[in-house]
């Protein structure tokens, strides 16, 4: 409860310092919002299978070594395509649910889904030539 309250009196001072001079505040741009956590099966629904826009769907671990080398390296390009994908991030450890649903096996397993379909799959770790392309190939670029 005191570090509510502390919080909100954080929140209500007055901007100060070398952020309020730039009007800028700490927080996500519109551009960063291409990438989200997948809650649940509802959020998964809402978000990925009835998305209007093409979604890349990361199937990772927090353990999984190769997913922290996939993950930051796929956002970035997920980001370069300025808005006409977006990408969806599923912890198997979180959502088991959803990775048996959609076969997953092994980790990284990276899902191209397009009006609800899966349209493309692949396992494992690529480079970023490989990755772009599976991009392109998604929003048919």
């Amino acid at each position: 409860m005191a570090q509510r309250l502390a919080l909100q009196r954080l929140l209500s001072l007055p901007a100060r310092g070398p952020l309020a001079s730039h009007g800028r505040a700490f927080g996500t741009s519109a551009g960063r919002r291409t990438t989200f956590n997948v809650q649940d099966g509802s959020d998964f629904q809402d978000r990925v299978v009835n998305s209007p826009k093409p979604v890349v769907v990361d199937f990772h671990a927090q353990w999984c070594g190769p997913c922290k080398i996939l993950g930051p390296r796929l956002e970035k390009l997920v980001a370069k395509q300025e808005g006409k994908v977006v990408m969806a991030k599923v912890d198997i450890d979180d959502h088991t649910d959803l990775a048996i649903e959609y076969e997953v096996s092994a980790v990284p397993t990276v899902l191209a889904m397009k009006n609800g379909d899966v349209v493309d799959k692949f396992v494992g770790i690529k480079d970023e030539d490989q990755l772009e392309a599976f991009l392109k190939k998604l929003i048919g670029a």
